[in-house]
């Protein structure tokens, strides 16, 4: 299969071993990689902070790079969630008949990556080799908005080496939220830190999750408490392998 890779902005601009990830992993598992350099915000902020006139041209620039896409894969459950939660409804309000149908023909190929190897591709085991005590964050987005279920629990549970440590009250926010952060800095601050409390009760070397949005408040923190513990996205996870050992360090 030809997929798409939407990289997002976060990963763009700070991670960008999460898309080199996506595309090693991918092509292991035998698809090509196209990469449109010209691709642009999902518009998640924009919409998020009431800015929702100035996220129709980004509506519209996602769907004439993908258009005619076999499908698109986004590292991001967020983003991932803002095209297939408020894309429609973005569409709609334009009154462009043309947008919305454009709209609604693309979702159905635009997959988060977990989603897209168990759900699409139908693979648990992508022949991972991770030798570390990992817990799993699933972010807020990934949950509530794309509903992307155990997916990542899967994958996780079959990568060779991987020991998997259950997350306690694993379904609460980080505190992240985008704007939310620097809006509500002191609320943010003390969900992030029941996060860490209860990461730190799991005993693991490395917390996971599809969102490098949410990664980099938990690892900012955890940082700042010296607490040994990195963070790592799920695509560098899946991607590592014993010829090829991932993850940042």
């Amino acid at each position: 299969m030809n997929v798409s890779l939407f990289l997002t902005c976060v990963n763009d601009t700070l991670f960008p071993g999460t898309g080199k990830a996506v595309v090693h992993l991918l092509e292991r598992l035998g698809h090509t990689i196209d990469f449109n350099p010209e691709q642009t915000c999902c518009g998640q902020m924009h919409y998020n902070t009431g800015y929702r006139d100035e996220t129709v041209p980004l509506v519209r620039r996602f769907v004439e790079l993908y258009e005619d896409a076999e499908a698109v894969v986004v590292p991001s459950a967020s983003c991932a969630g803002m095209i297939h939660e408020y894309y429609p409804k973005i569409a709609e309000t334009t009154g462009d008949s043309a947008l919305e149908k454009s709209v609604s023909e693309l979702l159905p190929r635009v997959f988060e990556l977990s989603g897209f190897l168990v759900d699409k591709l139908k693979i648990e085991d992508v022949g991972a080799y991770f030798p570390h005590r990992v817990t799993y964050h699933p972010t807020c987005h990934s949950l509530r908005v794309l509903h992307v279920g155990d997916a990542p629990l899967k994958l996780l549970k079959n990568v060779r080496g991987l020991e998997f440590a259950e997350l306690p009250n694993a379904l609460e926010c980080c505190g992240f939220g985008g704007t939310f952060a620097i809006k509500n800095s002191d609320t943010s601050a003390a969900m992030v830190g029941d996060k860490i409390h209860h990461i730190k009760q799991t005993g693991a070397e490395i917390c996971v999750a599809a969102d490098n949005s949410c990664l980099m408040h938990i690892g900012g923190a955890m940082s700042r408490q010296r607490s040994g513990i990195r963070t790592v996205h799920l695509a560098e996870v899946l991607a590592s392998t014993e010829e090829k050992p991932g993850g940042k360090q």
